[in-house]
């Protein structure tokens, strides 16, 4: 049995289908990932994301240990702002992407990723030192992520919050249905949404009016199937699947979170190595000509050579057709080129893509 969030009862009692995720039981889907996928990006789903991690860290030099770990320039967040960042090795790996939200003069919360909460704590603490107090808060803090173009009318009927007025990655503290939380406008969709980070006592107490209100508009309740369907039509990068500590942000196209320009970090040498170099791989999109899904690990040819790996793919349910995404040396990377997925022994003709493969297209109001 693995770890379970503080609304495992609430998916079972919805009939979910629970699966194991990085140590947790987790609700892959509950009506039909399809479904799910098609709700969000047509009204809004909700989703329990309560096994992300969160890690505090607090102090006069709070500030300075948070830009020597990651890739993002700190001094760029006024209270109340959080910023899209990663935590690198000293060779430039990725060690896990992440938000870092500035709560306070001297506090910020940084959201991880499950699989890599430990190793993320563990990382911290060490280069941290003495310079700042260190808090895992995953325990103690759920996280419920609303999502879709009508999320902002669901979650007005629960708030006083000015939602319009909160900018992407930006963070309030406030109630939703009563509960004291903290809204960001952030997500892993593409589209449109919120994400709550309530205490983990008042999960069920938050989700109940949320996802009345999502129905309200709709929507419903989504699981990780739906999820994963959902960045990947985005071109978002799964952090463990489509990078990791052999690959850098600027081979998977996250240069632009990379600060050269800040100062010392972890990994900054060697990054800055290679911007000047040029890198030797990319991550591309793949949209394949004939049915096929192109999964993890599956050969990418071109002109009678491998010159990449799959590294995730599905069927969009949006598009109706199958894309992927892949490492690719940097000579076959632009949009246009032909190559061939091998899938079960056979070579799928594809194309490289730009991404996303779907960009949403904005509602007023």
């Amino acid at each position: 049995m693995g770890r379970r969030t503080p609304l495992y009862d609430v998916h079972v009692a919805l009939g979910a289908r629970m699966v194991d995720f990085a140590g947790w039981d987790m609700p892959l889907s509950y009506d039909g990932p399809a479904d799910e996928h098609r709700a969000v990006r047509e009204h809004c789903g909700i989703f329990d994301v309560s096994h992300m991690g969160e890690i505090e860290l607090r102090g006069p030099d709070a500030a300075a240990v948070c830009q020597e770990l990651t890739v993002n320039d700190v001094r760029r967040l006024e209270i109340g702002d959080g910023q899209y960042t990663l935590l690198c090795n000293e060779r430039g790996g990725v060690i896990d992407d992440l938000i870092v939200f500035r709560t306070g003069p001297e506090r910020y919360l940084l959201v991880v990723n499950a699989a890599s909460t430990e190793k993320d704590l563990a990382w911290i603490i060490a280069r941290a030192g003495r310079r700042a107090e260190v808090v895992d808060r995953s325990a103690e803090l759920a996280l419920l992520a609303l999502q879709g173009p009508d999320s902002e009318l669901a979650l007005r009927t629960l708030t006083s919050l000015m939602l319009n007025g909160l900018r992407p990655f930006a963070a309030v503290e406030g109630r939703v249905a009563g509960v004291p939380a903290l809204v960001s406008r952030t997500g892993y969709t593409g589209e449109d949404g919120f994400e709550l980070l309530v205490a983990a006592s008042d999960a069920r107490t938050a989700w109940d009016p949320v996802l009345d209100a999502t129905r309200r508009r709709d929507g419903r309740a989504a699981g990780l199937a739906a999820r994963d369907t959902l960045r990947l039509e985005a071109g978002l990068p799964l952090c463990g699947t489509d990078m990791d500590e052999s690959t850098t942000p600027l081979e998977a196209g996250l240069g632009w979170v990379v600060k050269l320009d800040k100062g010392p970090f972890i990994g900054r040498e060697a990054l800055a190595m290679e911007a000047s170099r040029g890198v030797p791989r990319r991550l591309v999109g793949l949209a394949l000509d004939e049915p096929g899904i192109p999964r993890h690990g599956y050969p990418v040819w071109n002109d009678g050579t491998v010159v990449g790996t799959v590294t995730s793919g599905t069927r969009s349910p949006t598009l109706g057709t199958f894309v992927g995404l892949a490492y690719v040396t940097s000579g076959v990377s632009a949009p246009g080129t032909v190559v061939q997925i091998e899938i079960r022994g056979r070579r799928v003709p594809a194309r490289i893509v730009a991404r996303p493969f779907y960009r949403r297209v904005r509602r007023e109001g």
